[in-house]
């Protein structure tokens, strides 16, 4: 049973993450990338952490995916970014995601995780969410202050007026 959890939150979370990346409309990439954190949180329940599973609801689906969707939805599509057709871009890309691969590996694979040992007694998430509120909360206020000036720079951008030559002479 596991394995056929595993094998479509697979399909699900990889098919989102193209889907994120190809398609054309920015609303629908930004479901999509919902789509790809939520099968993300589902791997952290399989792997038996919900803490983590709905830390990474709470946070990134409920704040990060959002805030990108609503920005995405305020800002003018033109102000966003003009679209460069350019082959060397897309080679670049293709030749700096293969270094970063290898990297990732190399750090991966020199990390030890072979040693890891499993027999461990597990952690109880009552002591992650102690930890969070008791040494990490500068972090998680300063979390929520940038996720509010992201806010309100989208805000700002969407209320922003065309302003030509002329007026600024006048």
């Amino acid at each position: 049973m596991a394995d056929a959890v595993f094998l479509a939150l697979s399909i699900m979370t990889i098919g989102s993450a193209i889907a994120a990346l190809e398609v054309r409309s920015l609303i629908y990439g930004s479901i999509a990338l919902m789509g790809t954190l939520g099968g993300i949180a589902g791997f952290f329940l399989l792997l038996d952490s919900p803490f983590v599973a709905m830390f990474q609801i709470a946070v990134y689906i409920g704040s990060i995916a959002v805030l990108i969707l609503f920005t995405v939805m305020l800002v003018r599509r033109q102000l966003i970014f003009i679209k460069i057709e350019d082959k060397r871009r897309r080679y670049a890309g293709i030749g700096l995601m293969l270094v970063m691969m290898v990297g990732l590996g190399a750090v991966v694979l020199g990390s030890g995780i072979k040693s890891i040992q499993t027999d461990a007694p597990p952690v109880d998430f009552r002591e992650i969410g102690g930890d969070f509120l008791t040494y990490y909360w500068p972090a998680l206020v300063l979390m929520g202050f940038i996720l509010a000036a992201s806010v309100i720079g989208a805000l700002t951008l969407a209320r922003r007026e065309d302003v030509t030559n002329e007026q600024h002479t006048a």
